[in-house]
């Protein structure tokens, strides 16, 4: 079970392309011939990097400006996405924040909520019903190794991230045999040239990180292969089967606290 191949009318759309893991696996797509359809709020850096890719590759690259985590914003997408041939659908856009929740914009964690966990599901009910009358397609789902357990301190992104994780997991147990592919990306720790990253990325030792180029790679061969969950790096490969298998009685306080100091630093 491959993907499509890339055609002149299909595309790949992947959420979350203007900076990180998204432009990184924007650009592997491009690389493999994809023309692509590049979503993000920030529309001067999905032109720059729409103009590059293009003129690398030789593909294709539309920009669509959205901000997903609004759903009058969103819909429209989703009903495009729904009349276009979509050999790819990244569903990557995220963002977390580190606190008490109570401490925090309610308001903003609500957004959070639309974008790493309801968004995902709108997007990939959009594409759905075409991949499966093509009999061919790729879901990749970004969740998290946080989505595996209780964190404290991180309590918005770890539920929403276990939405995606168990959202992406069972959704590829329902499309056995119809030729769409769904994989679970769940990354720990991406180093990216996103400025956003700084105040957290310098906290934790940089032996931890891995790299967006690479996380993209394997997450595309992994989809390629309806690999049901990429986890990039040993020390993620950790963070995950201490989620999924730790007694979370000891898991979250342990996790609880190392966020706690996240936030507090």
């Amino acid at each position: 079970m491959s993907l499509p191949a890339p055609t002149a009318d299909n595309r790949a759309v992947i959420t979350g392309s203007s900076s990180g893991i998204g432009q990184a696996l924007a650009e592997e797509l491009a690389s493999r011939g994809y023309s692509v359809i590049l979503v993000a709020r920030r529309e001067d850096l999905l032109n720059q990097l729409a103009q590059r890719l293009t003129e690398k590759y030789g593909v294709t690259a539309e920009v669509r400006a959205v901000d997903l985590s609004d759903r009058e914003q969103r819909a429209p997408l989703a009903k495009e996405l729904a009349s276009r041939d979509i050999a790819v659908l990244c569903n990557n856009a995220g963002v977390a924040t580190f606190g008490a929740l109570a401490d925090l914009d309610l308001d903003y964690e609500r957004d959070i909520m639309e974008l790493n966990a309801v968004a995902v599901h709108d997007l990939s009910l959009a594409v759905l019903p075409g991949m499966l009358a093509r009999r061919a397609g790729g879901i990749l789902i970004t969740g998290s190794a946080a989505g595996n357990m209780p964190i404290p301190h991180n309590t918005t992104y770890a539920a929403s991230k276990a939405f995606t994780n168990t959202f992406a997991e069972s959704l590829r147990g329902e499309l056995k045999d119809t030729g769409v592919n769904v994989t679970l990306l769940a990354p720990g720790p991406v180093r990216t040239d996103n400025p956003d990253q700084d105040e957290v990325g310098n906290k934790i030792p940089e032996f931890i990180w891995v790299t967006a180029a690479y996380t993209a790679k394997i997450s595309i061969d992994g989809l390629a292969r309806n690999k049901m969950r990429v986890v990039p790096g040993l020390i993620s490969k950790g963070m995950s089967l201490a989620g999924q298998f730790g007694p979370r009685a000891i898991t979250s306080v342990v996790a609880g606290a190392a966020y706690k100091k996240l936030a507090s630093e």
